[in-house]
């Protein structure tokens, strides 16, 4: 008798098991576990109550299974819902857009009405489902299959956002095998003879099953190497218009109207209180606090625009990935719209908590967006993580290179040869990336005029006349839309990660923030620093002209002896024209049959320099990424002799893979030019090489890859080789940049690489 029962009893609670085991695979990528307790309610209800209706008829099942499970909603979305309570129209959403609301949520998931509805009805069905089958009709393995597909269904939404559910899913295994064993005993009144025959073929089948599974597993995890796919990319997440995808285009029109309100900051729980304006904090000498709007990292000729991926989150946002070394502060702060259109959410970076507002967030920018647009009144509080890197390492820090940086250095087509050759000038004498980005700082503050009602604009033919234009044509004037864009755009051109962030420069103690606030500025990536800010806006109002400290190259014939001198016109649009206009001729020169041929000879050097580049880069691609683990391995040190080889420091054949990497860890200082931009370094830096040379990416992944492949061929993975690339890549392009400018031309179109180790 007991046994009866407890085999009776063991079925629904494997079943209840099961799901909540997809439960918890589920509530992984939520941000608390209120979901898992819901489910494991969901489930535990369901299967009791299938168990409770098992002896009523069949048609009764389904009307008061629909009743159970909508009180069973309506309490878990009241749970979820927490202070602010439920009400009918946040049941009717939830309801409405519970699936698009899950598979476009920011993970951590959190807990709310539309995100933890799908979940608990799903199990609530399966449950009902399963019991009605399993116990009702007593086909235990069909009843298993509602819970599978239950489970199946959590992993596939969880998809590569989490670590792999090994021990749930071996627990939910054993959960099915415990109920299939159990259902299949046999009868007390069996003879002995028969229970032992089918215990032995029970272990026999259980034997089979386990050897079939341990020599296909090595082989199917072998040829399985791809990461789970995620639901989410087939889901359209919360998208912006124009306005908001490039907010620096709004600058100009805020500063129309300076006084108008935007916003009201206040920092913690500070009371409403009278508080100074962001300028009369400044005339204090209280730096104001930066609220930031939007962070544009795309830039393609014409627009600056974020460029983001926008994800619907709860009030718990991703914590944002800190260099090491850097000290970090939190601050909250209480802002209350009263003006401010749009959908953007200002908020000091970088934001981890948002309560009061539901947002979605872009966790590559950390822009902030309120789907439903703002709306005046509408107060949130943010809590956010204040970086203050060590600011004392910025003139020894490198900038990254490699394809996370690709967008960060981008600068669209067309660029102006004239903005081309201001970068290359502000570069010369200014090897190391922060005397690079203080040199642009400096020309940009010392050579031109902010004015608020400046017209709007950031496109190249923008910049060229904010950057080159005739000052009584308004050239060499602008707001901070222009600053900031001229300043990323030549900081991209010089080899330096760089982007542009719009926002509000706010008081220190609170108070209203105005469209004369808004403002933007550039930001510079350093290898363990993270994002630096610059601030090329001019201290005074006495500013040089621009062609006291650069003036293109204008070729033009001397002027003939027989003949006067034209009158040079003014201004500086004369001074930094390009070419001098050739003089009217009556038909083809000497002088233009010459140009035709060169410029026929151009053409093909041209195009033997691209044939040359376009191999490099594919003997590159063939070498990093093909063959076997030991056959990359092989190809990254190739990459990596033929780069000093390019520099001119060859690596000795004698010498081992660890004693080249040190021969190569470092690069003898170019002899130092005077600039007129370059800033002093500070005293006592503290440098931990030789003043006479400049320290380079590390190598120890390569060296740990090459002599694994030599020593222990077997043991080399693709672990190890694609270290050893992206090693290789940051080693070759940091080498590449501290050469001059031609030189680094001569690198990319040099073909001795692609005959130097043919016989490798």
């Amino acid at each position: 008798m007991v046994t009866s029962v407890l085999r009776r009893a063991v079925v629904p609670v494997a079943l209840a098991g099961m799901l909540m085991l997809a439960g918890a695979v589920l509530g992984r990528i939520y941000a608390d576990d209120l979901l898992f307790r819901l489910v494991a309610g969901a489930a535990i209800g369901s299967v009791g109550a299938g168990v409770a209706m098992r002896r009523l008829p069949s048609w009764s099942v389904a009307p008061i299974s629909a009743v159970l499970l909508g009180g069973y909603l309506a309490l878990a979305m009241h749970l979820a819902a927490g202070a602010t309570g439920l009400t009918v129209d946040t049941a009717r959403d939830a309801l409405t857009n519970g699936i698009p609301r899950l598979l476009t949520a920011m993970i951590p998931v959190e807990s709310k009405p539309d995100t933890v509805v799908i979940a608990v009805a799903a199990i609530w069905i399966a449950g009902l489902a399963a019991t009605e089958v399993a116990v009702r009709s007593g086909r235990v393995l069909l009843g298993c299959l509602p819970p599978v597909g239950v489970y199946a269904g959590a992993l596939y939404v969880v998809g590569p956002n989490t670590t792999a559910a090994t021990g749930l899913t071996l627990g939910f295994a054993a959960l099915v095998v415990a109920a299939l064993a159990i259902s299949s005993g046999i009868a007390s009144g069996t003879p002995a003879a028969v229970r032992a025959r089918a215990a032995g073929g029970a272990i026999a089948s259980l034997l089979v099953l386990v050897g079939v599974i341990a020599a296909a597993g090595p082989w199917i995890g072998d040829h399985v190497t791809a990461t789970p796919v995620d639901p989410r990319r087939y889901v359209q997440p919360p998208r912006v218009d124009s306005l908001d995808e490039s907010p620096l285009n709004r600058i100009s029109g805020w500063a129309l109207y300076p006084k108008q309100q935007l916003l009201e900051y206040r920092p913690g729980d500070a009371a409403a209180v009278p508080t100074p304006s962001p300028a009369a904090s400044r005339a204090k000498g209280q730096r104001p606090v930066r609220l930031r709007l939007a962070v544009l990292s795309d830039y393609d000729g014409v627009t600056w625009k974020v460029g983001g991926l926008y994800r619907n989150a709860g009030r718990v946002l991703p914590a944002p990935e800190v260099p090491a070394g850097t000290e970090l502060t939190e601050t909250q702060q209480q802002i209350t719209i009263t003006g401010l259109t749009g959908r953007l959410l200002p908020a000091v970076p970088t934001p981890t908590r948002i309560t009061g507002a539901r947002v979605a967030y872009d966790a590559a920018s950390g822009t902030l967006i309120r789907p439903e647009g703002l709306t005046e009144g509408l107060s949130y509080t943010a809590v956010s993580q204040v970086e203050k890197p060590d600011l004392n390492q910025l003139p020894f820090a490198d900038v990254p290179a490699g394809d996370a940086m690709v967008r960060y250095l981008a600068v669209g087509s067309g660029a102006p040869d004239q903005i081309q050759r201001l970068a290359e000038h502000l570069a010369e004498g200014s090897g190391a990336p922060y005397d690079r980005a203080v040199a642009i700082e400096t020309f940009l503050a010392e050579h031109y005029r902010h004015v608020a009602d400046a017209p709007s604009g950031h496109a190249y033919p923008n910049l060229r006349h904010f950057l080159f234009g005739r000052r009584d044509i308004g050239g060499q004037k602008g707001t901070t839309e222009q600053f900031a864009a001229a300043y990323a755009v030549l900081a991209r051109l010089s080899g330096l990660p760089a982007r542009v962030v719009v926002g509000f420069h706010a008081p220190v103690t609170g108070g209203a923030v105005t469209a004369g606030d808004a403002v933007a500025w550039p930001e510079v990536y350093f290898n363990g620093l993270g994002w630096v800010a610059f601030d090329p806006m001019p201290k005074t109002d006495e500013v040089r002209p621009v062609e006291e400290d650069f003036t293109p190259p204008t070729p033009s014939p001397p002027p003939s002896q027989s003949e006067p001198p034209a009158a040079t016109p003014s201004g500086s649009e004369s001074a930094l024209a390009d070419v001098a206009a050739p003089p009217a001729q009556d038909g083809p020169s000497a002088v233009l049959v010459a140009s035709g041929t060169s410029s026929g000879l151009l053409f093909l050097l041209a195009g033997a320099a691209a044939a040359v580049a376009w191999l490099r880069g594919a003997q590159r691609k063939r070498r990093l990424t093909t063959g076997d683990p030991g056959q990359r391995i092989a190809g990254a040190w190739l990459e990596f002799t033929d780069a000093l080889r390019l520099a001119g420091r060859p690596v000795p054949a004698d010498l081992s893979a660890t004693e080249a990497v040190r021969h190569a860890a470092v690069l003898p200082r170019p002899p130092q030019r005077t600039g007129l931009l370059r800033r002093a370094v500070p005293e006592n830096p503290e440098p931990q090489i030789d003043a006479g040379e400049v320290p380079l990416p590390g190598l120890d992944g390569l060296v740990d890859a090459v002599n694994t492949a030599g020593f222990a061929p077997e043991a080399a993975d693709g672990g190890q080789a694609d270290r050893a690339a992206a090693e290789v890549v940051a080693y070759s392009a940091a080498l590449r940049e501290r050469r001059s400018w031609w030189r680094r031309v001569w690198w990319s179109v040099r073909p001795g690489p692609l005959g130097w180790n043919r016989r490798s």
